[in-house]
């Protein structure tokens, strides 16, 4: 079996254990895949702030955050690249939104932080954000738009929001709960994972990619990559698509299938 050249992998679900870690073995093994001269890509939903703690996956990996919207080093800390939601869409996205769906609450993750309205449950850096009234979120550049709702399922909640933001945005979500998520029109994981591959030298093609991943939010990654892989755990809409299934990501299935490829 031929190695691929890169090996794209979704974090939270996927990588990472229910815990948010990984375990000794998978850090064992992303180091024997770096030595075989394989890159390994993070390509997450996270926020870049949230890419920190990762050091602690042992390899020297660039991460596409926020579904893309972001192009992150882990290692220097500062994000090299972005596509963003420009300021118009953004405000007519937020007014639209708000009109269209009572009881939700609004937040954006950008270039220079997170920021919400007041009422915005925090996560666990609570310095980090900015508060204020939801128009003003509009005034800062963000790559992705957060909708909470208190009552409505994260399912119904995200096909409402479609049907508000139509093609001028991409909407998703990743698995938390009774959350969806909006990127720039046109921005997904696929998409940015394909920009950093044609970036390489020399291009690395679409057949020459292995790609893990676990909720819908993955599937145009998935969908794009040569070969891709669905953890036991993941959406039946993920598992579905995907070209194989490997265990859970509480049983290291990315390492257990990364480590049988290289023999």
């Amino acid at each position: 079996m031929d190695l691929p050249r890169v090996v794209a992998t979704d974090l939270d679900g996927t990588l990472l254990r229910t815990d948010g870690h990984v375990s000794g073995y998978t850090r064992e093994v992303l180091g024997e895949v770096e030595a075989a001269g394989i890159t390994v890509v993070l390509v997450t939903a996270r926020p870049p702030r949230w890419m920190h703690e990762l050091e602690e996956l042992g390899v020297h990996a660039v991460a596409l955050c926020g579904n893309g919207a972001f192009t992150y080093d882990v290692a220097a800390r500062r994000v090299v690249g972005h596509r963003l939601l420009g300021p118009e869409v953004l405000a007519a996205l937020l007014a639209d939104l708000r009109d269209g769906i009572p009881g939700i609450l609004l937040a954006t993750e950008g270039v220079e932080g997170p920021a919400a309205e007041t009422g915005w449950e925090l996560d666990d850096h609570p310095g980090e954000w900015v508060l204020g009234p939801w128009q003003e979120l509009a005034g800062r550049p963000v790559g992705k738009l957060l909708v909470r709702h208190a009552e409505l399922s994260t399912e119904v909640l995200t096909d409402r929001v479609a049907g508000i933001v139509g093609d001028r945005a991409e909407v998703s979500h990743s698995g938390a709960v009774r959350m969806t998520e909006i990127g720039p029109p046109g921005v997904t994981k696929a998409v940015a994972l394909g920009q950093w591959c044609d970036e390489q030298e020399p291009a690395v093609d679409a057949g020459e990619v292995w790609a893990f991943g676990d909720m819908p939010n993955d599937l145009p990654m998935l969908t794009w990559a040569g070969r891709s892989f669905a953890v036991a755990n993941a959406h039946p809409d993920v598992v579905a698509a995907a070209t194989d299934l490997v265990p859970s990501n509480d049983d290291d299935g990315v390492a257990r299938t990364l480590a049988a490829l290289l023999g």
